[in-house]
């Protein structure tokens, strides 16, 4: 199953509704959501630092800040049907 990274920071508005868009075609597009915190971990703090959300598809980076449901299908379909 395709697992959705939402990496981003514990009281983050923008994380909190990066999370509520992708809860919304989760049944639908039929993925997994992974959350992860950034600011127990410096490398990450570091790699991402304001930028959050940072959204990965299988590992891959595919946006920051927003999800916009549109890009976000169409990078969905194309990333599976390279797998």
């Amino acid at each position: 199953m395709t697992v959705i990274t939402v990496f981003g920071r514990h009281g983050c508005h923008l994380c909190d509704v990066a999370v509520e868009v992708l809860e919304g075609m989760q049944t639908e597009l039929n993925f997994e959501i992974e959350k992860i915190y950034i600011e127990a971990n410096t490398e990450l703090e570091k790699l991402y630092g304001e930028q959050v959300p940072v959204i990965h598809i299988d590992g891959i980076h595919h946006d920051f800040f927003r999800v916009d449901p549109k890009r976000f299908k169409s990078c969905l379909e194309k990333h599976r049907q390279r797998q």
